[in-house]
């Protein structure tokens, strides 16, 4: 996994460097410093890490084609854990782009080569080709069309039995519709050597969410009891549950940030790690999760 640092040309030549570790003293500089001249992509890994193997030298090949327009940070978890305990990180590999000095967008899991690089041309503007059928399903689920999305994902499973993120994608389509025990029967499907891979685990916080939010209480009520205990961490905690799962994640993020920002210790950091579980359900990519890293981030770093 380490890697010679190499110039922005991929040769080696002194400079700016492409492709470098880092350590939780020199983050600040090495992405988050960094990230104003260009964006930096955050590789969290470990020895041990089976896919961090295969998807490392993937990120190098993809980032040194850039010519130096993007930079890889690598960070050894095992050594460094207090940046990605801070961000969130429950499983690796994870990556995190970085624009500006905050995380913009991210993924979780070794994606395959083409994916990768779809994923670095969007970080940089450029085009990319037509969507997989994955991406296709969804993005329906995303817009709310969940018969469309779950006649993709089924067909999916139809063709490919062990694709993870069909069978995930479909258990999400009955957390939308409220069929939570259909859900939970859907990734009893997944094999046992699967059950903690990235998108069976996003669908199964996923569906922990939505029974956790189905017993939160009235939204208006839980409301009032917040806004006459603005300091009282489990009535926001409770609003953000309710609001969450009406569909207000903005509102669900400030009454969140709002108990991280006063008090994070509180309840053994449980508001940063509900922030973290309403990252992983709603995906990297969603607004609301690029938003919340960022304002999650902007009061870890101040």
């Amino acid at each position: 996994m380490d890697t010679p640092i190499l110039g922005a040309d991929g040769e080696g030549m002194p400079g700016a460097e492409t492709v470098k570790n880092t350590t939780t003293q020199d983050f600040m500089r090495d992405v988050i410093e960094a990230s104003n001249e260009r964006p930096v992509l955050v590789d969290f890994w470990a020895p041990w890490c089976e896919p961090c193997k295969q998807l490392t030298p993937v990120l190098e090949k993809a980032v040194r084609a850039t010519k130096g327009a993007v930079a890889l940070v690598k960070m050894n978890i095992d050594d460094h854990p207090e940046v990605p305990g801070q961000m969130g990180v429950q499983s690796i590999p994870a990556v995190f782009a970085f624009k500006e000095g905050r995380p913009v967008d991210g993924f979780m899991g070794a994606l395959p080569e083409s994916q990768i690089n779809a994923f670095i041309a969007r970080l940089v503007g450029e085009t990319v080709g037509t969507a997989a059928d994955v991406e296709t399903a969804t993005a329906a689920l995303e817009a709310g069309d969940v018969n469309a999305a779950a006649q993709i994902f089924g067909q999916i499973m139809q063709d490919e039995p062990e694709n993870m993120e069909a069978l995930a994608g479909l258990a999400r389509c009955y957390v939308k519709t409220g069929d939570l025990d259909r859900a939970e029967q859907t990734l009893a499907l997944a094999p046992p050597n699967q059950a903690d891979s990235a998108p069976i685990a996003a669908a199964q916080s996923a569906l922990d969410l939505a029974r956790k939010s189905s017993d939160a209480g009235d939204v208006d009520t839980l409301r009032a009891k917040a806004a006459q205990s603005p300091d009282d961490p489990q009535a926001q905690f409770d609003l953000a549950l309710a609001l969450t799962a009406s569909g207000d994640r903005e509102g669900a993020l400030d009454a969140l940030l709002s108990i991280v920002a006063k008090n994070r210790s509180w309840n053994d950091d449980a508001a940063r790690k509900q922030l973290v579980q309403f990252f992983e359900v709603w995906g990297p990519a969603d607004p609301a999760t690029t938003s919340g890293r960022q304002r999650l981030s902007s009061l870890l770093f101040a």
